[in-house]
């Protein structure tokens, strides 16, 4: 079974493995019986936090997955976040008092649930006052909609702000932080990470393979001319923004510093895949790492990695690879 971890100050216990489901919908997966199938094997496997958005294909993930989590919602952390644009929508997007209270609602609705173990703000909000905010997400905490509130892709001094906010304000304070976090894209570590641990919040990571660099698929050309790479569902294609497409020079740097994780993984026995989840739980600040596999088969190939754990010497020699505190690529920061 997957090993659980305490989500920082809030008591609640979670596997170190999250279920990220942004695939589920037409951004990755429309069979929505394979989806319900996904759920079921990471449940049978000991995960237990299950992390969506709203804005994911305007919806249908936590549609997906509030289904697919029928009859079982007492085995599982349910998370999901507001504050990205629905459906590219501003006037539904934002961490306003009013479109948190109906984003709340209509998550919930969307989910089949009764309350959100875990509601994060998707990404700061520059034109809302962050007192605005956590009042009312202080408010879904005391009506029970809400059991934790957390954040994600926040910087150091805004995670600062935020807790010394809450703290003032005698509202409830966030519990975690979501940022990019893989051993290509290690930014987190100069200043988020030690803000994670001041706050006592923790850290639930994601793109923690680097959208497909550390599985290896993108190793047979710089281009990215790999099968990979080619296939029309790679999510590299498909989000053209993301993951080095059309940046020929980073993507030449990953292939060599993936070449030489691969050795370092070959000589600790371990798949590049392994090397790369026991890395990012390799810091206890760490509490989960989200996977998002768009197919069963690619779900049962990462719950089949076992045992999540650094040997002796493995971090310092990933360390000699890509400088600790580096993005490879700076975009990787989110």
């Amino acid at each position: 079974m997957i090993p659980t971890r305490k989500l920082g100050h809030s008591g609640i216990e979670v596997s170190s493995l999250a279920f990220g489901a942004m695939m589920f919908g037409k951004w990755g997966n429309t069979d929505v019986a394979e989806c319900h199938r996904m759920v079921a094997r990471a449940i049978d496997a000991g995960v237990t936090l299950f992390d969506t958005a709203d804005m994911y294909d305007e919806g249908t993930s936590e549609t997906i997955l509030g289904a697919a989590l029928h009859g079982q919602r007492e085995r599982v952390v349910l998370a999901t976040k507001v504050g990205n644009p629905m459906g590219g929508d501003r006037a539904r997007s934002g961490l306003s008092r009013r479109w948190i209270m109906q984003a709340c609602d209509d998550s919930l609705r969307r989910l089949q649930v009764d309350y959100i173990d875990l509601y994060q703000m998707h990404r700061p909000d520059p034109a809302t006052s962050i007192d605005e905010s956590l009042e009312a997400f202080d408010e879904l905490v005391k009506a029970g909609k809400v059991r934790a509130i957390g954040t994600s892709t926040f910087t150091a001094a805004q995670l600062d702000e935020v807790h010394a906010r809450a703290t003032a304000l005698g509202v409830a304070r966030p519990t975690s932080e979501q940022p990019p976090y893989s051993a290509l894209a290690r930014g987190i570590e100069t200043d988020v990470l030690p803000a994670c641990r001041r706050h006592d919040i923790g850290a639930i990571v994601w793109a923690p393979l680097n959208g497909g660099w550390l599985t290896g698929k993108y190793q047979a050309a710089a281009d990215g001319a790999s099968q990979g790479a080619n296939d029309a569902q790679s999510r590299a294609l498909r989000q053209p923004d993301h993951f080095d497409h059309g940046q020929a020079a980073i993507r030449a740097e990953k292939q060599r510093l993936v070449a030489a994780l691969i050795a370092i993984a070959d000589g600790a026995g371990l798949s590049l895949k392994q090397l790369a989840l026991a890395f990012v739980l390799d810091d206890p600040t760490i509490t989960a790492a989200i996977v998002g596999p768009r197919t069963f088969a690619q779900l049962d190939d990462l719950l089949a990695i076992a045992p999540l754990e650094l040997p002796a010497g493995v971090r310092d020699a990933i360390d000699a690879v890509v400088t600790p505190g580096r993005n490879v690529n700076p975009s990787d920061a989110g």
